[in-house]
């Protein structure tokens, strides 16, 4: 495959970015995306080139790193994948790729493709946590009865990796879908009942204030969310957080 490559380009957070256009042919349908910028930037380095800039570490869909907008749309052009597992026979020979970092005050640019997702992680400290006083001899988890329709929820919250897509593709920007789905992975358990007030108020005080938007319920979160993290967390959040007001 031949493909024309408009990559986003910017040598720092305080740098003025552009898009660069890139030829590259012997291009595999096999390849992942990323095996494809590796390609790039290989043919970079021996041309004594500045290679790009992207984040990456598992390639194996876990760790969310591989964040990249790509033609439009986060992680790409396919449902339910990161860009580590999408694959170039998604792409048609001769097509033209256009390749942005995140866009979102939250997650400032650090250099061309990488963006600075800390952001999330404050959140998560901000209350994501289960602090329960456990002196003395602990119950095994397993021990207390929850309803597998419970358990199973709480597990399909906790799928959420934190690339951030939801972000990304949300016109204002807003991280509702990944703080529901931290609030809700605890929310639905006994263990995370104790502080489920205290940590619904603390992670969407934190979410305010690194400058992520508010939801307007369009759903576009949900479409891009490489693990399907469902919108019914977003009103599961909503629930909790108006219950942590009353009391």
């Amino acid at each position: 495959m031949k493909l024309n490559l408009k990559i986003w380009r910017q040598a720092g957070p305080n740098a003025k970015g552009r898009m660069v256009d890139y030829q590259i042919d012997g291009v595999e349908t096999d390849m992942s995306f990323l095996e494809m910028l590796d390609l790039l930037n290989e043919r970079l380095i021996n041309n004594d080139e500045e290679p790009i800039a992207f984040d990456h570490d598992c390639r194996e869909g876990i760790c969310g790193m591989c964040s990249l907008f790509i033609n439009g749309e986060a992680h790409g052009p396919d449902r339910l994948v990161t860009t580590c597992q999408l694959h170039m026979r998604k792409f048609k020979d001769g097509e033209t790729i256009t390749i942005e970092p995140w866009r979102a005050k939250g997650f400032p640019v650090v250099k061309d493709l990488v963006v600075d997702r800390s952001a999330f992680e404050r959140i998560q400290q901000a209350g994501g946590y289960i602090s329960i006083n456990t002196s003395g001899r602990t119950v095994d988890a397993n021990n207390i009865p929850i309803p597998k329709k419970d358990a199973d929820n709480a597990f399909d919250a906790a799928t959420c990796i934190g690339c951030g897509a939801c972000v990304a593709t949300c016109k204002n920007a807003s991280a509702m879908l990944f703080v529901s789905a931290k609030v809700a992975q605890f929310a639905q358990l006994p263990q995370g009942r104790v502080e489920a007030a205290q940590r619904v108020q603390n992670m969407v005080a934190a979410m305010d204030k690194e400058g992520f938007g508010s939801c307007t319920n369009t759903g576009a979160c949900e479409v891009e969310c490489p693990k399907g993290i469902s919108l019914t967390n977003i009103a599961i959040l909503n629930k909790e957080f108006l219950l942590a007001g009353m009391k």
